[in-house]
């Protein structure tokens, strides 16, 4: 499932991006932006690239101001994948960096949010990060989750959401291809106690949120749509 769309348009990472700072939460190097007084957070969980990526950082960024403790956990422990590293191709690399961990590492984060006297938490999680994040959906750990173009996901992972659920797909994804979305959203539809939004968003492809050229006017709008979705999605259940 880890197919070449699933790379495509990596980031250039930089430590330095965004206004925020980092800190160690729940084991993770973070990066956190918004004010910790603030009782809500939102969880964001990277794509393959990680924590670095600064169209990530930028959203992370928005966020926070709507009024949020977001947090960006470097979930990939500094070894994001690196398309130039040609002993790792995804497939090797996905192998020691198993979504399975991630969900681990998540639940560690949430606890160290809820200590500090942090709660609701609604996450988002863009590819890997979806996988994630429907791991969270499936119990109270988290009181909203975002899928945005997730990689890895099942109709089965669909069928245990607890959480208010918006899955934000993309018209030429390979990944979680409209098809899939369209059988996620059936899914949710039997299950009238779990809010949903499901949505494809036309013309674009798998990473379309986070790994847009900024220099692309069309693309920097259907990213800003979906993020207005998540963030519209994330004020009425993380309140």
């Amino acid at each position: 499932m880890a197919g070449p769309q699933c790379c495509e348009n990596p980031p250039a990472l930089s430590s330095s991006s965004g206004h925020g700072s980092i800190l160690e939460l729940g084991g993770l190097k973070t990066y956190v932006s918004g004010s910790s007084n603030s009782k809500h957070a939102i969880l964001l969980i990277s794509d393959v690239y990680g924590y670095e990526a600064p169209n990530l950082r930028k959203l992370a960024d928005k966020v926070a101001a709507g009024g949020y403790y977001v947090v960006v956990p470097d979930f990939l422990y500094g070894d994001p994948y690196n398309p130039e590293n040609k002993e790792k191709p995804i497939q090797v690399w996905i192998q020691s960096h198993g979504t399975d961990k991630g969900f681990e590492d998540a639940k560690q984060v949430i606890a160290a949010l809820k200590d500090k006297g942090i709660s609701p938490i609604g996450a988002a999680g863009f590819c890997w990060g979806g996988k994630v994040v429907v791991e969270l959906a499936k119990s109270d750990n988290i009181q909203s989750a975002v899928l945005l173009h997730p990689s890895f996901v099942s109709v089965d992972d669909i069928k245990e959401v607890k959480a208010p659920i918006a899955i934000l797909g993309g018209e030429i994804d390979q990944l979680s291809p409209p098809e899939l979305v369209k059988q996620f959203e059936e899914i949710l539809s039997s299950k009238p106690e779990v809010d949903r939004f499901v949505k494809i968003y036309p013309g674009v492809s798998h990473g379309w949120t986070v790994r847009y050229n900024v220099e692309d006017k069309k693309a920097v709008q259907s990213a800003e749509e979906a993020h207005q979705d998540m963030l519209d999605w994330f004020t009425k259940h993380v309140k």
